[in-house]
């Protein structure tokens, strides 16, 4: 018993004499910080680092919409907080900030894909987060101009390099997919009819008579119709596609008619078991050829299990990895636009899961734009 009690005294003091030791290696820390010069700590005067905020992928932050011309870059991250044109869950108007905090693990200097062996942040195009564009809530028709003039003011800037496109190419960041619309508007402006490949659970493209018209002229414009109204103002080509279609229809032969008239064909959730991922990735590409290309993601294309967050949730959509490996695949397209919407953080998990899959998304899309360059007409 005594031996027992010699023991754990000698056992205490050991472990005070550790405890000792951690201190003064601490104090002596803190005293070596202390005495640190001043010119070995890091400064704040550089302009690309945005110091303070939030931005896409941790890249530089510019006021792509102020009157300075002398503002030049290739791709601009643009934030549209727009979302009062659901018909179901609100909340995308929050979307933009939830891509950017879900962004917020990639850096460029470790940004190399595993798979492809690119970074796109390394590849001497310059990439820059724009902010979001001011949209007012009380006027959809209002706020959806806001948007198309925030992208027009970009669109007539000059890049940085020409050899890759004769305008800045812009990555919207939603807000509801009406936004899509005022995208489809400016662009059309500089590039003419695009194709569409629109990812995404349901159709959009329903006529506005039997989506949101049938209450009034303005409730016509909707994050369900605004593919029927960009064919009715001549903005898309008859070779677009949809991908992941799995929602259910309004009417089982009129919808599918008019998403016919309106360009599309389409590839549904299921057809991934079918055919497979090249199978899906070949159809895509065979569908819209050598066209300029406009890739749009709702992000409901993915299952609720992968994407929470949504206004929209339809069971029995594609995984990440699914999606994300159809992206890759679609390189060499002339990707003039794209953008990922219809995130809804308020619905999200603790660990952001719909927030972080959106933001590898933006990364593929990012890759495919650099990849493949394209001339302007």
């Amino acid at each position: 018993m005594q031996d027992t009690v010699h023991s754990l005294v000698w056992l205490a003091i050991g472990f005070g004499l550790v405890n000792v030791a951690h201190s003064l290696e601490a104090q002596n820390n803190f005293r070596y910080l202390a005495q640190t010069p001043l010119s070995t700590v890091p400064t704040f005067d550089n302009e690309d680092i945005p110091w303070g905020l939030t931005t896409y992928a941790n890249i530089p932050y510019l006021p792509c919409l102020s009157k300075r011309d002398s503002l030049k870059y290739d791709i601009a991250v643009l934030g549209a907080p727009f979302d009062t044109a659901t018909t179901g869950r609100p909340g995308a108007r929050f979307g933009p900030g939830a891509i950017r905090s879900g962004s917020s693990r990639i850096y460029a200097d470790a940004a190399w894909s595993l798979y492809t062996g690119e970074n796109v942040f390394k590849s001497n195009v310059k990439i820059v987060d724009c902010g979001d564009v001011p949209m007012t809530r009380l006027d959809n028709t209002v706020a959806l101009k806001q948007l198309e003039t925030g992208h027009d003011i970009i669109n007539a800037r000059s890049p940085v390099s020409r050899d890759l496109s004769p305008v800045p190419r812009i990555i919207n960041l939603g807000g509801d997919h009406t936004t899509t619309l005022s995208a489809l508007r400016a662009a059309y402006k500089k590039w003419g009819k695009l194709s569409v490949i629109h990812f995404d659970a349901h159709i959009d493209t329903w006529n506005p008579k039997v989506l949101g018209g049938d209450v009034s002229d303005y409730g016509a414009v909707n994050h369900g119709t605004f593919l029927h109204i960009a064919h009715e103002e001549g903005l898309i080509t008859n070779s677009s596609i949809h991908a992941g279609i799995r929602a259910p229809l309004a009417h089982p032969v009129k919808d599918m008619k008019n998403d016919r008239r309106c360009g599309f064909e389409f590839v549904t959730s299921r057809d991934l078991d079918r055919f497979g991922i090249n199978g899906i990735i070949e159809r895509l590409k065979s569908r819209v050829g050598d066209a300029k290309i406009y890739i749009s993601v709702d992000i409901d294309v993915l299952d609720p299990a992968y994407a929470p967050a949504t206004g929209t949730a339809e069971p029995g959509g594609w995984t990440s990895r699914e999606l994300l490996t159809i992206l890759d695949g679609l390189v060499g397209l002339k990707v003039v636009g794209a953008d990922v919407v219809e995130v809804a953080p308020a619905y999200d998990g603790a660990g952001e899961t719909t927030g972080v899959a959106a933001a590898e998304v933006v990364h593929s899309l990012l890759y495919l734009m650099v990849k493949t360059p394209v001339a302007g007409e």
